[in-house]
């Protein structure tokens, strides 16, 4: 199995060192990962500068600029250390200092940041939007992006010129300098947060924000730059995790039982049932102008229970919920990356760090969800792998 980065600034290139954990951080984490070696540039897989920004652009939307209100909005929360690479940095700072970092910082903010897992994503929700505003050009039902960071706010400059020269439509920007974001994602009303602190998406989750810790991979599949495609894992992510502590506790059979007596029970929600649904009102948008087979927002359920034991009640409970899942594989334990490695998923979320990197072993953005009866064993097992 490949080696996992608990933050995108350890590359899963199979060369993470002893990690321990610091004190402090700049980015979305006051407790980061810290890998016991001196500075080295070739060592962060960096083979090339980043090229300077060498103008700035203009974002406009047609007829005019606008920016939705929270209410009628998406909105999406994104860490600038999953939106960007930023290894180079976070080894100043882990090394150096804050006050040499912020002044490294400075010297260099007309070059950019490189494309972090999360970039594909991010784009894709604004190829969405496009497509939103050519049907509904005064419609406020969109993907709003916002950019959080625990960075300082001289950071910001190279944050913009970064934005600017990869051409992203992010207006709104959190910069907390050292603060958590937690109290600033509820009032912008936040749909989804992602970020490389697993400790900040923990409080997330706690106070009923869909949230989920990203990871960079070795490699990234390339994936589709005209449909955003969504997957989710079903128990503990969609579903309660209910089943999956049955599973736990009496083992197989047990839940095979549990699920035929309870088929016409729905099951409680997870914590991403939000999300999906959010997603479906805006599928929704374009199926109301003849756009079902082409629309340009596509969702998964990946899921490790089996059909005929198990799956009727997770679709049902779809189906009331008023929900639909444009496709769903039920694996019966077989491996997940295989599938998602044919799906080709801008993201996917689920609750165990097993499957997650599966996922990410076959190129997938992949996202931990830290939610139900599973993080017990993950918490130990990251706590081992911080000594």
């Amino acid at each position: 199995m490949v080696k996992m980065s608990l933050d995108p600034v350890e590359v899963m290139s199979g060369q993470v060192k002893e990690l321990t954990v610091s004190p402090s951080s700049n980015g979305d984490s006051k407790g980061p990962w810290k890998e016991k070696e001196e500075f080295d540039q070739d060592n962060l897989g960096l083979t090339t500068k980043p090229k300077p920004v060498t103008g700035r652009r203009a974002r406009k939307v047609e007829g005019g600029i606008f920016f939705p209100k929270p209410e009628n909005a998406v909105t999406i929360a994104v860490s600038s250390r999953v939106l960007f690479r930023t290894e180079r940095e976070q080894k100043v700072f882990e090394q150096k200092g804050v006050e040499e970092y912020l002044r490294y910082q400075v010297e260099h903010e007309n070059e950019p940041f490189a494309p972090g897992p999360a970039f594909p994503f991010v784009k894709a929700l604004e190829a969405v939007n496009t497509r939103l505003r050519e049907m509904y050009p005064l419609s406020e039902e969109l993907f709003d992006i916002i950019l959080v960071t625990y960075n300082h706010a001289h950071v910001g400059i190279r944050l913009i010129n970064t934005i600017n020269h990869h051409n992203l439509f992010i207006e709104r920007f959190c910069m907390t300098g050292g603060s958590s974001p937690i109290g600033y994602l509820k009032a912008w009303q936040t749909n989804l947060y992602l970020s490389a602190d697993a400790e900040k998406v923990r409080e997330a989750l706690a106070e009923g924000i869909a949230a989920a810790t990203m990871f960079m991979p070795e490699k990234l599949t390339e994936v589709s730059e005209t449909q955003l495609r969504v997957a989710f894992d079903g128990d503990a992510v969609l579903f309660s995790d209910e089943s999956e502590r049955i599973f736990k506790a009496h083992g197989l059979d047990k839940f095979f039982e549990h699920e035929r007596e309870n088929e016409d029970t729905l099951l409680d929600h997870g914590p991403l049932k939000g999300f999906l649904e959010n997603l479906g009102k805006l599928q929704k948008k374009f199926y109301a102008k003849g756009h079902r087979l082409d629309c340009p927002i596509r969702t998964y359920l990946v899921t490790a229970r089996s059909a005929a034991s198990s799956g009727i009640r997770a679709l049902k409970t779809l189906r009331a919920w008023g929900l639909e899942i444009d496709e769903a594989l039920f694996l019966a334990g077989a491996p997940k990356g295989p599938m998602l490695e044919k799906i080709r998923p801008h993201i996917y979320f689920d609750d165990q760090m097993f499957h997650v990197e599966g996922a990410a072993e076959m190129g997938t953005a992949a996202a931990h969800v830290p939610y139900g009866i599973a993080q017990k064993n993950t918490y130990k097992k990251s706590t081992n792998l911080g000594k």
